[in-house]
């Protein structure tokens, strides 16, 4: 599978600056999550690489325009946030001298495509990677609301809750891949799924349509097990 993702440098040199951009990415890189997790990884963190990408990718947004930050309640989404939004305070964007950078927590990014959370639980135990892809393929699953329905509602969701030049939403891979797929055409299988720091940008013009594009800010937009 060629490499579709669009470097998010380059997405951001080429993006009309009348626009409002809305991001939807997946948390920076986490550590392990072993089988015997009995939280599935609620609490499992970021690595001190995953923390320099983030920062690294706050230093891309451009310096013209307000940025505001939301993220899954999950810890390593908010720590996601958090230093992407320092990053662009180093690169002296954004955020005062001294000030901190405000993340606001959304049960939405937490669980906005789950249906029933006994289902979905089953699901992590039987295979993640499979369950979600039988949904990709199939639009239904009995842990998850309808496919495209709901990743057209993830994205007024978006719209609603943000009103600035830049808008960081920051979740997990099981909420950014169907937005992928749905949007962007992407396909997905268990052994060739989406990287960390990766997702999708919506371009919002003052005027015209919506412009989606799949970004990443890592060398490549997929992870091959």
């Amino acid at each position: 599978m060629t490499n579709d993702f669009v470097q998010i440098s380059d997405f951001f040199a080429q993006v009309d600056w009348n626009s409002k951009i809305y991001l939807l990415l997946r948390h920076a890189e986490r550590n392990h999550i072993t089988p015997d997790d009995k939280d599935f990884g609620a609490h499992v963190g970021l690595t001190d690489s995953g923390r320099r990408q983030a920062v690294a990718l706050g230093k891309m947004i451009p310096a013209i325009g307000d940025a505001v930050y939301f993220s899954s309640p999950v810890g390593r989404c908010m720590e996601t946030a958090k230093c992407i939004g320092e990053g662009r305070k180093l690169a002296g964007f954004g955020v005062c001298s001294g000030a901190s950078v405000n993340v606001t927590p959304l049960n939405e990014l937490g669980d906005f495509f789950v249906r029933d959370v006994t289902a979905y639980e089953q699901t992590l135990r039987d295979g993640f990677y499979e369950g979600i892809c039988e949904w990709l393929d199939s639009g239904e699953h009995d842990a998850f609301w309808p496919l495209h329905e709901r990743a057209e509602q993830m994205r007024e969701m978006m719209f609603a809750k943000g009103d600035s030049r830049f808008n960081i939403f920051v979740t997990h891979d099981a909420w950014t891949v169907p937005c992928l797929s749905h949007f962007c055409n992407l396909k997905f299988q268990p052994k060739c799924w989406m990287n960390f720091l990766t997702g999708l940008a919506f371009e919002r013009p003052e005027k015209g349509n919506v412009k989606v594009t799949p970004i990443t800010a890592m060398e490549t937009g997929w992870l091959h097990f």
